[in-house]
C-alpha cells in the first residue's frame, strides 16, 4: 500500500511511492460519497487523527457575504447542560406561595432576591453580576420556553433543541440545514473562518447539516493552543490512483481543521485579555476566547458554548447557586470585555437547555426532570430589558408529577433569532425549521432596524423580498425622501450589481432585482444592501 504519515507526524513531508503499489481494480467500486460513508462522515460524523477529535466541515462563504451586508452580527448559543432549574432561575414572585409549597426546602427567599420587576418576577443573588446588565437594558427573559409532549430525556432532549423535529429521528441542525442548503457538498478548500465554533462540548446537532458538520469544534477550551502547533499533511501528488485520492481526501480534511486553528490563533493573538474573568473557571475561559476570537474579527458569525452541571436531582442548592454564579460572572464579564472594545451592540447571547425541572422538590433536595424553562438573552442590540410571553400558570397544589405547559415554542425563538438578528430570509429561515413557519417576536430588534413585516414607522426605512412567477422583487417603505445606494453582492461577498443609486421618494417602491441588475444573474443565494443617510439595511434573496 502506499506510504503515508504516521499521525503523530503532521509536519510537512514529502510523500514517495512505488510504482505499480496501488491497484485500481481493488478500488474501481469507490466513490467519494461511499469513502466517506466507510470513514462514518456523512452525517456529520467524525473521526480521530492522533488522538484528536477531527470534525470535517465543509467550506462555507457565510461571513463572507455577510460581510459585506450591514450584519456584522454575532449569535452566541450558550447551553446549560443537564435540564437547568427555571424556577430557581427566574423566580415567579407573583406565584410566590405556589412556587413556596412545592418547594419548601430548595426556595430562594425574598431576603436572596434580586428583583427584576416588582412584585414579579426575580433571580437569586448568586446572579448579582446580571443586575447591571438587566438595568442598563442588556438582558431580556422569556418564560416558559419548550414544546409540545416534551421528552425528559437528556439525549433526546438535545437533539430535539438541536434538529427541531419534535416526533422523529434527525440527525441535522437548524443551523446545519442552513448551511447545507447555502451552500453545498464540498469539504476541501475551506474558506479562512470557520462557519461556527464550539468550544467546551463536541458532537452537538445544531450545526451538522445533511451530509458535513460546520463547527469548529473544541472539548476543552486549552486544547486549542495544541491544535496551533501543527502545521499539517503535505499535500504533494499521492499517487494516481483511487487510494490515492482517498489518501489526499483525508488529508485535506485533516487540514481543514489545522487551518481553522491558524486562523483562530491568528485572530486570538490580535487580541489582548481582559480582566475580571474568574480564575480557573471552564465556563470563564470559553467565554474569554470567544471574546479575544471576536475583538481579533475572527469572521465567525455563531458560537456555541457550554456550562453543565444542570442535572440536579439532589443536594440542589450548593450546586446550583455554584453555577448560576459562574454562568453570571461569566456572561457580566464577557459583555464588560466586549463594551471596553466596542462589541457589546453586535453580539447577542441567549442560553438553551434540554428540558427544565418540576415545580415540586424531590426527596433528595433537588428536582427531577421537567418540561419549560426560561431563555435568558444578553446584549446591548435587545434595546432594553423585560419579558417575551406569559409565564406559566401554576396550579394551587401541584402534586409531584406536576409539568407545566410551553407558552413559548423554542423553534418560534430560534426563527426571530434567524431572521431579525442574522438577517435570513424567511423561506431559508422555514426551511431550515424542517417547514416550520413561524411569526417573529418582539426580543428588541429587527433586521435593518424595523419588523420585516409591517411597513415602516416613520422613522426608518423598512424592507422585505418577495417572489412571483420566478420574479424576485425588493419591496421598500421609505419614510421620507432621501438618496439610496442599493448594492447586490453574491454569496462569496463579490459585487454584482447596483441596483439603484439616486433619489427615492417618500413611499413605497417596489424593484425587480433581474430588470435593476442589468447583467445575467444566475440561480442561487444572494444579499442586498440599502444604504441610506441614516443607516445600512441587508437582507438575503434568491433567484430562480
Amino acid at each position: 500500500m502506499c506510504n503515508t504519515h504516521h499521525p503523530n507526524n503532521i509536519k510537512a513531508t514529502k510523500t514517495t511511492s512505488k510504482e505499480g503499489v496501488c491497484n485500481p481494480d481493488e478500488h474501481k467500486k469507490w466513490n467519494r460519497r461511499s469513502f466517506l460513508q466507510a470513514l462514518g462522515l456523512v452525517g456529520g460524523g467524525s473521526m480521530m487523527l492522533a488522538n484528536t477529535n477531527l470534525t470535517v466541515s465543509r467550506p462555507s462563504p457565510l461571513s463572507l457575504a455577510l460581510s459585506q451586508a450591514e450584519t456584522d452580527k454575532i449569535l452566541i448559543i450558550c447551553r446549560l447542560g443537564g435540564g437547568n432549574d427555571g424556577y430557581n432561575t427566574i423566580i415567579p414572585v407573583n406565584q410566590y406561595d405556589i412556587y413556596a409549597n412545592a418547594r419548601p426546602l430548595i426556595k430562594i427567599p425574598p431576603s436572596e432576591f434580586i428583583n427584576l420587576e416588582e412584585n414579579e418576577y426575580a433571580m437569586p443573588k448568586p446572579m448579582n453580576k446580571l443586575e447591571n446588565l438587566w438595568g442598563d437594558g442588556q438582558m431580556k427573559v422569556a418564560h416558559g420556553v419548550g414544546y409540545e409532549d416534551q421528552t425528559l430525556s437528556h439525549f433526546r432532549g438535545t437533539d430535539i433543541w438541536a434538529n427541531t423535529n419534535l416526533t422523529e429521528e434527525e440527525r441535522s441542525g437548524f443551523m446545519g440545514r442552513y448551511f447545507q442548503e447555502l451552500y453545498p457538498s464540498y469539504i476541501t478548500n475551506p474558506p479562512e473562518s470557520p462557519p461556527s465554533i464550539q468550544i467546551g462540548s463536541i458532537g452537538n446537532l445544531i450545526f451538522r447539516g445533511p451530509e458535513n458538520d460546520f463547527s469548529f469544534a473544541i472539548s476543552d477550551p486549552r486544547r486549542l493552543e495544541q491544535y496551533i502547533d501543527n502545521l499539517g499533511y503535505s499535500l504533494d501528488p499521492a499517487p494516481d490512483c483511487t487510494y490515492g485520492d482517498r489518501l489526499n481526501f483525508i488529508r485535506e480534511s485533516t487540514n481543514v481543521t489545522y487551518t481553522y486553528a491558524e486562523a483562530i490563533s491568528e485572530a486570538f493573538n490580535r487580541s489582548t485579555d481582559f480582566g475580571g474573568y474568574l480564575e480557573d473557571d471552564n465556563f470563564a475561559r470559553q467565554m474569554r476566547i470567544v471574546a479575544r476570537l471576536i475583538k481579533g474579527n475572527l469572521g465567525t458569525k455563531v458560537y456555541m458554548v457550554t456550562l453543565g452541571g444542570f442535572d440536579t436531582h439532589n443536594n440542589q442548592i450548593q450546586r446550583h447557586q455554584q453555577l448560576l454564579n459562574s454562568f453570571s460572572e461569566g456572561i457580566s464579564n464577557f459583555y464588560a470585555d466586549l463594551q471596553a472594545s466596542g462589541w457589546d451592540d453586535k453580539v447577542l447571547t441567549m442560553t438553551i437547555s434540554e428540558f427544565g425541572r418540576r415545580l415540586v422538590e424531590n426527596g433528595s433536595l433537588g428536582t427531577d426532570h421537567g418540561t419549560v424553562a426560561p431563555m435568558m438573552f444578553f446584549g446591548t442590540g435587545l434595546n432594553g430589558n423585560g419579558f417575551i410571553g406569559e409565564h406559566p400558570t401554576l396550579p394551587e397544589n401541584p402534586n409531584v408529577g406536576f409539568n407545566a405547559e410551553s407558552t413559548n415554542d423554542f423553534r418560534q425563538i430560534y426563527s426571530t433569532i434567524m431572521k431579525e438578528w442574522l438577517c435570513i430570509d424567511s423561506d431559508t429561515v422555514n426551511n431550515a425549521l424542517l417547514g416550520a413557519e413561524f411569526e417573529s417576536l418582539d426580543l428588541g430588534f429587527t433586521c435593518g432596524g424595523v419588523s420585516p413585516n409591517i411597513p415602516g414607522d416613520g422613522e426608518t426605512l423598512s424592507h422585505i423580498v418577495t417572489y412571483d412567477g420566478g420574479q424576485t422583487f425588493i419591496n421598500i417603505n421609505n419614510p421620507e425622501t432621501t438618496h439610496v445606494d442599493i448594492t447586490l453582492f453574491n454569496i462569496i461577498g463579490q459585487k454584482v450589481a447596483t441596483l439603484r443609486n439616486e433619489m427615492l421618494l417618500e413611499g413605497d417602491h417596489i424593484i425587480d432585482v433581474k430588470e435593476s441588475a442589468g447583467t445575467r444573474l444566475s440561480t442561487g443565494q444572494y444579499v442586498y444592501r440599502i444604504e441610506t443617510g441614516t443607516g445600512e439595511f441587508s437582507r438575503s434573496l434568491m433567484i430562480s
